[in-house]
């Protein structure tokens, strides 16, 4: 490290030190976007910092269930490492645990001093660095949805909602929150400093929706991936499950992890808006839907990224299933929200929780400039309720349809990197075909007493 780099880290201990905070906690996301993490004492702060924290690469072919998947660059090279420096300037104190602070990792690969391939922060900065050699700033504005569950061994997962209250979308309070879940969280939140601004009970039971601050599009992906994980483990602390799985009941509806989109110029200046073009949205603007209606095919692959996804999806569910867009219209993939001027912006509807934050945002980000540098205009918008397949091609049914759709974009996977994307569908369609040679309850269900 340089001296002026000493000196930083010396200033930050001290900072740390004199809050009470014994603890660092470097995170960073792997290519799910869940968090790993190693905890540094304050004293060895210093050396992670100059010399990074050793990984294994493999970390990022690891799936939910433990099993390392052979991406190239893991088991086939004798699982390297990964170097993971401290990012001092993202430290915060972690309002829940008492002398702890967290910071993001900066990942590197010890050879060769680059990125790792697999790296979701690095592919979205590289993405959003395309951006601004064109003269764009990003700006984005996550909306995610999530699950509560209290532990009930009698259940085939062995948890239940917390609460069965129907019709109380959109409320607060305890009517459907008897536990003051929604309230004890913003307030953590709030004091996490990652632009928490509100949140309410959703539409299913149990299922609550928090909203962020719209920003700089790596700050707004830093903010959903500790956001995430914030709300995981203060559910863990109270013996609870948070969970942003797509749909994880069958008696109720999914969760969407819905992303606000606009772009600035050099100036600050909206470049959606122009009030005199039609629909109140610039060329800038008509042009990045045109690019996100074109690739959603491949961008389901990111929006969408596991089995269960796809069982979100249908007829009358509020998800999107055709590639379409409308003018505030919430039966649409894209829709387009009432404000103009400074808050002109689409909404992107196809995510949905699961996804990693870095991988659909910059997925985004990259099918919406392609659209800007191919300068084409989408089609009519949509009016009325959506679910026509008469009107609007159909989206990905499947995983594996998603994945061949992102194979086979090569404009988008071009933006995005080709050892990323080699990645990401050997880890996935691994992911598949586990899935396929396991038995489900469904399964048993079905037959076992009658066959």
């Amino acid at each position: 490290m340089s001296a002026s780099d000493t000196a930083a880290v010396q200033r930050h201990l001290e900072r740390l030190a004199a809050q009470g905070i014994d603890v660092v906690r470097v995170t960073y996301p792997d290519l799910i976007g869940t968090e790993r993490a190693r905890d540094v004492l304050l004293d060895h702060l210093p050396a992670a910092a100059g010399h990074g924290l050793a990984f294994c690469r493999a970390v990022y072919h690891t799936s939910p269930r433990g099993d390392v998947v052979p991406v190239t660059g893991g088991l086939d090279a004798g699982l390297p490492d990964i170097r993971v420096r401290p990012d001092l300037d993202t430290l915060t104190p972690l309002p829940w645990e008492p002398g702890v602070a967290a910071c993001l990792g900066e990942v590197t690969d010890p050879v060769t001093g680059q990125p790792a391939p697999e790296s979701p922060r690095d592919l979205l900065r590289t993405v959003v660095d395309r951006c601004r050699a064109h003269g764009l700033h990003p700006v984005v504005g996550p909306e995610l949805e999530y699950f509560l569950c209290d532990p009930d061994p009698d259940t085939p997962g062995g948890w239940r909602r917390y609460s069965e209250a129907t019709g109380a979308v959109y409320t607060a309070g305890l009517r459907a929150d008897p536990g003051n879940h929604l309230l004890r969280t913003l307030r953590l939140l709030r004091d996490l400093g990652i632009g928490a601004s509100g949140g309410n009970h959703e539409f299913d039971g149990s299922q609550f929706e928090i909203n962020l601050t719209h920003g700089d599009a790596l700050a707004a992906a830093d903010r959903a991936f500790r956001f995430k994980s914030a709300v995981k483990e203060l559910a863990r602390k109270e013996g609870r499950l948070a969970t942003f799985m797509a749909k994880p009941f069958n008696e109720a509806g999914g969760s969407g992890f819905h992303l606000h989109l606009s772009a600035t110029d050099d100036t600050g200046t909206n470049t959606f808006a122009d009030p005199s073009a039609p629909y109140g949205l610039s060329a800038t603007a008509r042009h990045a839907v045109a690019g996100v209606l074109a690739h959603a095919p491949a961008l389901a692959a990111l929006a969408n990224p596991t089995v269960n996804s796809y069982k979100r999806f249908g007829p009358d569910t509020l998800a999107p299933w055709l590639i379409d867009w409308g003018l505030d219209n919430r039966s649409a993939m894209v829709r387009i929200p009432p404000e103009r001027a400074s808050g002109a912006r689409l909404e992107l509807r196809l995510g949905d929780a699961s996804a990693n934050p870095y991988l659909l945002i910059a997925g985004t980000i990259a099918a919406a400039l392609l659209g800007i540098l191919a300068g084409e205009e989408p089609p009519t918008p949509l009016e009325g309720y959506g679910y026509d397949t008469a009107r609007s091609a159909l989206l990905p049914a499947t995983l594996p349809a998603a994945l061949d759709a992102l194979e086979e974009d090569t404009e988008l996977t071009g933006v995005l990197g080709k050892d990323f994307t080699a990645s990401y569908l050997t880890y996935k369609r691994d992911e598949v075909a586990r899935f396929r040679r396991h038995v489900t309850d469904w399964e048993f269900t079905e037959y076992a007493y009658h066959l």
